[in-house]
């Protein structure tokens, strides 16, 4: 309740982008004091996935913390595993401000941050940094993206100079191939496309699990070629899903002068719910499928798990519920 009283009097009146680096530096702030330790549950169940053992299934999706700046605390307060990023090869700001908008009667947030991120050589001096440190840290997922100055001919070599660099820290690697907000990106869903930056991705993984990331708006059947190609490659697994271009169903006003971008949030929980189901049936049992997407409650989490996936993730969620509610949900 206090958290929805500050949400609703401060938080709600900056802006979005503004909100959420005071939310950073509060996280990073109470982290460095102690303070987070205290919300760590002594009781968390472990369960095995991927080889790795994570305290529960729920944890943080890729974009909260684009620079590994907040693992520590975010696994304090509650998320099994925290996805860092989307990394680029190349350091790059974004696109230009504004970039992140709240719809609050839809619990959800429009974003086209634009992959803005301090690169893959200084994220990666960040991890090993983090590899040496003494505290418990959550499972760590690292996110790769393709440079936005890198033509699509040359993302190969892009995605393979960020696995390169990252894969020694990672706990597993997601492939980020799906955002709306880099031109051209989504055309790298299409298999042909796909293939080659998988193997790369895989070849430079030194044996860690790799995933790809992939969009809600794809048609049920590119979502099947996904699958085969997964099998082909023996890819660990998928994540399903990214933030959706749709703007269906929403009620907030102002939506069409926020302009372009991702959507997440509570619209996202039937069609990520939709792709899980459509995924597990043409995935092997041991394949592994990271649901994302609309998830906000308990019963959420547990309807994902029993449809299915084998770990859930959030983001959208964290910010209209406050830093308790990744330990509710785990």
């Amino acid at each position: 309740m206090l958290y929805s009283f500050i949400f609703r009097v401060f938080l709600s009146r900056l802006d979005a982008e503004q909100a959420h680096h005071l939310g950073m530096f509060a996280l990073r702030l109470a982290g460095s004091l102690g303070l987070t330790k205290l919300m760590r549950k002594k009781d968390s169940v472990k369960i095995q996935v991927m080889g790795l053992e994570f305290y529960g299934p729920f944890g943080v999706a890729a974009g909260f913390d684009k620079n590994a700046v907040a693992v520590i605390p975010l696994g304090e307060i509650g998320f099994s595993h925290v996805e860092v990023g989307t990394i680029t090869a190349l350091p790059q700001p974004g696109n230009e401000k504004p970039r992140l908008f709240r719809l609050k009667d839809d619990r959800a947030l429009i974003n086209r941050m634009g992959f803005n991120n301090d690169g893959a050589e200084v994220v990666s001096k960040r991890l090993a940094q983090l590899r040496t440190s003494s505290e418990r840290l959550p499972i760590i997922g690292v996110n790769i993206g393709k440079s936005k100055v890198v033509e699509l001919e040359d993302a190969v070599a892009d995605y393979q100079m960020s696995a390169r660099l990252l894969a020694p820290y990672a706990d597993y690697l997601a492939v980020n191939v799906s955002s709306p907000n880099t031109p051209g990106l989504r055309a790298l869903q299409e298999t042909k496309a796909l293939k080659p930056i998988l193997e790369t991705v895989m070849k430079e993984s030194l044996g860690k699990p790799v995933l790809v990331k992939i969009a809600p708006d794809l048609v049920d059947e590119d979502i099947i070629a996904v699958c085969e190609l997964a099998n082909r490659l023996g890819l660990a697994g998928l994540i399903a899903t990214n933030t959706t271009i749709s703007r269906a169903g929403l009620t907030s006003k102002g939506v069409e002068e926020m302009g372009s971008g991702g959507l997440s949030g509570a619209p996202l929980n039937a069609r990520s719910l939709e792709v899980l189901k459509l995924i597990r049936k043409h995935v092997a049992k041991d394949f592994v499928v990271i649901s994302v997407g609309g998830v906000e409650t308990k019963d959420q989490v547990q309807q994902r798990l029993e449809a299915g996936a084998n770990l859930v993730q959030g983001y959208t969620g964290f910010i209209y519920y406050g830093p308790f509610w990744a330990r509710r949900l785990n």
